[in-house]
């Protein structure tokens, strides 16, 4: 079985190390880049299965690599999570609008580092055949089988992750969902203090959808509901 890929973008030479030797430990092939030229010229040749991108990097940040990618046709669906400064919150946000699937906080373990990896790899993946069907909600329309969602009547592009996680939301239409359910099945993870990221998620998710995104209701203390 041939190893996935995992390409780093880190110019903190001790961390990319690190990052790279654990998860060549773990089973992936992971190859480290000191900027976003060195990454985007192997990118040309070789294509990840997803790639770990710092914000903080020398030349062109990792927003403006991040929008490089979604904009060209081979790498807009490519899987991509943002290593952040603690504290960083508005490039948080800004890099899940823009199209990132999770992010993680520096200073970060590397145990939470692999599950994080895993979690979005298996949330990239293609979804097993039986469970392939359409899901609509008012003006909203989920098809499984070609993974694309619309909305009033406009195609709405979306990161691996916030498709599912409109999907769960939308399998569930109509009930109350925690956090932590919705985390566990969405992220596979119970990390402390992450429903920060759901959070996030559910922000970006609302502005893609527009008017639509008002189905979305915020149950205080508890988690989100879509539709009435």
């Amino acid at each position: 079985m041939t190893s996935q890929k995992i390409f780093v973008v880190e110019d903190d030479e001790s961390i990319r190390e690190i990052v790279v030797y654990a998860l060549n430990s773990t089973g992936y092939e992971a190859e480290g880049f000191e900027n976003g030229e060195e990454f985007f010229k192997v990118l040309e040749k070789n294509q990840p299965v997803l790639v770990l991108l710092d914000i903080m990097l020398p030349g062109s940040d990792g927003l403006t690599i991040l929008k490089r990618l979604r904009n060209a046709s081979r790498t807009q669906a490519l899987p991509v999570i943002l290593l952040t400064a603690k504290g960083g919150e508005f490039d948080k946000v800004k890099g899940l609008d823009m199209g990132a699937d999770d992010y993680i906080s520096k200073p970060f373990g590397v145990m939470e580092l692999i599950s994080r990896v895993k979690a979005v790899l298996r949330r990239s993946a293609p979804a097993p055949e039986e469970t392939l069907e359409t899901l609509d909600y008012g003006d909203i329309m989920l098809d499984a089988i070609r993974r694309t969602v619309c909305a009033g009547g406009v195609d709405i592009s979306l990161t691996y992750k916030e498709y599912e996680l409109l999907y769960f939301l939308l399998k569930n239409k109509g009930k109350v969902l925690s956090r932590d359910k919705i985390m566990a099945n969405v992220w596979d993870i119970d990390f402390e203090g992450e429903s920060r990221t759901l959070d996030m998620h559910i922000h970006s998710l609302r502005q893609k959808l527009g008017a639509a995104g008002e189905h979305i209701k915020t149950v205080r203390n508890v988690g989100y509901k879509f539709g009435e």
